[in-house]
């Protein structure tokens, strides 16, 4: 059940989308960067490797009720500050801007790609202030991004078209993340979005890797057979919304809640032990 304090964010939220949001075709944008060259971050280790991910919902729309928590720029000030501080493999970012996270990826030094998120077809350009690009969802990664796919869900609730976004990075593992609808009324698009999300992930776990962290707005996971999960049920904020999903070659996961002043979301932290292709497999870990 979404807590009364997120459902007025998310009024505000539709109010500002309806603002804003213009006719036009349904864009679909991806965009990247990063440093030269490439360094995978893991560290070699006697029967596989720490694989760390860190999940942030940061609110910078500048439309939502949160938004006033954010004081920007402390909200991204903050995101830089934990990532220096994590060295995480992976970063997700739900509710982000186009600029600030450009700006997150620069100042940390990781890659990036970027997922515009459309209201009413179009895409939507943060506020207060402007000139800091378009709303949606990043990855940020340590290690070289090598390709990157996202498509909006096809069942869609309300004026916020809702979308995933998968990379591949040369560290072998790929890093996925989305915002799922709200369960408002009948929940039918966040059931639906689940749903294809699930499948998402199991194709690309077929073949490498897989490791999800984003905001998926409901208690249930959307992970795949054979996935473990792994939520923020202990955060003072929204908890249980967050969650971080691994597949079979990323094991013993354990996850951290770190409070977090400058949104409405505490911050996810999930490290996993990357086993070599080559090990034999083992149980997988429970869901918690």
């Amino acid at each position: 059940m979404i807590q009364p304090a997120l459902r007025c964010a998310h009024q505000d939220v539709q109010r500002g989308l309806r603002w804003a949001a213009v006719g036009g075709v349904l864009a679909l944008a991806v965009t990247g960067g990063g440093p030269s060259g490439s360094s995978v971050s893991m560290a070699d280790a006697p029967g596989g490797s720490t694989y760390t991910l860190m999940q942030m919902n940061l609110c910078l729309s500048g439309f939502a009720g949160c938004y006033d928590r954010v004081r920007y720029p402390s909200g991204v000030q903050d995101a830089v500050a934990r990532i220096r501080a994590a060295r995480p493999d992976a970063v997700t970012l739900n509710e982000a801007c186009e600029g600030d996270a450009a700006r997150i990826a620069r100042r940390t030094g990781y890659h990036l790609r970027f997922s515009t998120v459309t209201a009413s077809g179009a895409p939507l350009a943060c506020v207060r202030p402007g000139r800091r690009g378009r709303f949606g969802d990043a990855v940020l990664t340590r290690a070289a991004i090598e390709s990157a796919d996202s498509h909006d869900f096809a069942a869609q609730d309300g004026m916020e078209w809702r979308r995933w976004l998968c990379v591949g990075t040369r560290a072998g593992v790929d890093v996925c993340t989305a915002h799922l609808a709200t369960r408002w009324g009948s929940g039918a698009g966040n059931d639906a979005q689940c749903a294809e999300l699930a499948a998402v992930l199991a194709r690309r776990a077929a073949t490498r890797p897989v490791i999800f962290g984003g905001d998926v707005n409901r208690s249930g996971s959307c992970a795949p057979a054979r996935a473990w999960t792994r939520t923020d049920r202990s955060a003072g904020q929204a908890p249980g919304l967050q969650c971080v999903y691994g597949n079979g070659a990323l094991r013993a996961p354990s996850a951290e809640v770190v409070p977090a002043a400058h949104t409405d979301h505490d911050v996810l932290v999930v490290r996993a032990r990357l086993i070599p292709s080559g090990e034999a497999a083992s149980p997988d870990a429970p869901r918690a």
